[in-house]
């Protein structure tokens, strides 16, 4: 059983509510049947945000760690220690109201969002600081200091918040990925604003000191290490003045480098990710019946649950046709067990020993972009206005794919080559021994159909009574030679009227995209 959250729902949230379900579903159903949970999507999400989470603490840690030892003073260091956590909590508030979640995007958004907000409160500390350092009274240092670089403030906030501006207009999937955080940054960097031109200038009233920076002899070897790379600073500089020339000879050189290697870099939609979790789509040959194709599926779980790194398999076949279906594998933790690449690697080298089927292994990514199930990770669409051109060169481009080394398990979804069964009714003889079409259609479909007759209904639940022959009548079309029609006068074998049975090419499945009623 296969659940999926409403549109609009959160994951975490909704895992958790049908896991408190679970008791009483338990309770519920017949002791013979267990339920588990062999896979659970919010494991790697979990992981992750407790991941990003753990960033976002040593983010606001080291931006604390490099003020205190640049400020070298301990008074300092708190105003914007305490000013980063304000503008961010000012966020969630704003994000509460925006309708969004504690998500990667968000948190992301946050952990380079701290950066900014500390920009803003260090400028206007440091600001103060020197107009301490000189003399001048607490209260009048403040405003002065305040005043100088609330324009400068502003202009740096809103020229941060006009980079995003494109990215929160942006359409399509990217845009819907990170309008999100755009919008989270833009409104941390507008917070911080606030916070810069108000908290900032009365904590700096209540609780700087004037004079010069304390001499704190733990951080003498950190300063002189400081001093030592402003020096550095002054002299390249001071080379770079002398040599302009060059310096802009050298400047124009590395944006064309930089053009060059922007052409040159490999490129991507989505990075690749390992949140161990692995899907498989099996294909059987396009004839194969449903109880060989469960055969084989038995033998690739077999394999694959023999695997050290794997934890649970779910399978279940169907679907789009008789020889297809799909699989679900759940990894142990990153930490035992290699990438999920080599796992899948070593898992196809053991799935290849079975014939009559093909097991397609990929990484279960956490974004996926597509509008349907595929084989493999990625898919390619040919379309035509005719049938026959498109069943010409279908094979055509499928054996040009295999033959690329960048690609692998190359395949089509084309699936021409299934067999079907005609039976041919006489409809002269039919009328003699007095069988309508319509009785001969209900009692195959009696027989094959697996047609509903009745419902069972108990305290607890209710059960569908289904009729059809036993299995071992599904093996040959010559099981239709004993099947008797039900008439007035008393049953009669039906193939007295019929001419017999041919055999004919068919399509196993046909898809279709792109295609509107």
């Amino acid at each position: 059983l296969i659940i999926f959250r409403s549109p609009g729902a959160n994951i975490i949230r909704t895992i958790d509510r049908v896991k408190a379900e679970l008791p009483v579903l338990k309770a519920s159903i017949p002791a013979a049947i267990d339920i588990s949970v062999p896979m659970d999507r919010s494991a790697s999400i979990r992981t992750s945000l407790r991941d990003v989470e753990m960033t976002l603490l040593l983010a606001v840690l080291l931006v604390t760690g490099v003020v205190y030892l640049f400020l070298q003073n301990g008074r300092a260091t708190l105003i914007p220690s305490i000013a980063v956590p304000v503008s961010l909590i000012g966020t969630f508030g704003a994000m509460y109201l925006l309708g969004y979640s504690l998500d990667n995007l968000s948190l992301m958004a946050l952990i380079v969002g701290t950066g900014f907000v500390v920009d803003d409160a260090i400028v206007v500390l440091e600001n103060v600081t020197r107009h301490l350092e000189d003399g001048m009274p607490r209260r009048e240092a403040v405003l002065q200091g305040a005043r100088e670089v609330s324009f400068t403030v502003l202009s740096m906030s809103l020229s941060l918040v006009a980079v995003f501006i494109p990215i929160l207009m942006m359409g399509g999937i990217v845009g819907r990925l990170f309008r999100e955080f755009a919008a989270v940054l833009s409104v941390a960097i507008l917070i911080s604003l606030c916070v810069s031109l108000t908290a900032t200038p009365m904590m700096c009233a209540r609780i700087l000191r004037g004079g010069r920076k304390e001499n704190l002899s733990r951080l003498n070897r950190a300063a002189a290490g400081i001093k030592k790379m402003h020096d550095f600073y002054a002299r390249t500089l001071k080379i770079a003045l002398k040599h302009r020339r060059l310096t802009l000879t050298a400047l124009f050189a590395v944006i064309a480098l930089n053009f060059y290697l922007f052409i040159i870099i490999p490129k991507g939609f989505f990075p690749q990710q390992d949140i161990g979790r692995i899907m498989g789509a099996i294909r059987g040959d396009q004839s194969i019946s449903f109880q060989l194709m469960r055969k084989k599926m038995e033998q690739f779980v077999a394999v694959i649950r023999k695997d050290p790194d794997v934890t649970s398999v779910v399978a279940f076949t169907g679907g789009d046709s008789t020889n297809t279906g799909r699989m679900f594998i759940a990894l142990k933790s990153r930490s035992q067990r290699p990438p999920v690449d080599r796992v899948i690697e070593r898992l196809r080298k053991k799935l290849a020993k079975i014939s009559g089927a093909t097991l397609f292994l990929q990484a279960v990514q956490d974004i996926r972009v597509g509008g349907r199930m595929g084989n493999a990770e990625y898919q390619y669409t040919l379309q035509s206005d005719s049938l026959s051109e498109l069943q010409r060169w279908a094979p055509v481009v499928a054996k040009a794919l295999e033959k690329l080394p960048e690609l692998r398990e190359a395949n089509s979804d084309e699936q021409t080559g299934g067999l079907m069964s005609n039976l041919v009714i006489d409809r002269d003889a039919a009328a003699r021994l007095g069988l309508t079409m319509s009785q001969i259609d209900n009692t195959l479909y009696d027989a094959f159909g697996q047609r509903q007759v009745s419902t069972i209904y108990n305290a607890l639940n209710q059960y569908h009574v289904v009729m059809e022959v036993a299995p071992q009548y599904w093996q040959s079309p010559d099981t239709l030679k004993d099947i008797y029609v039900s008439r007035t006068g008393g049953a009669l074998s039906g193939a007295e009227a019929t001419n017999g049975i041919t055999g004919a090419p068919a399509d196993a499945a046909v898809q279709n995209a792109g295609v509107n009623a």
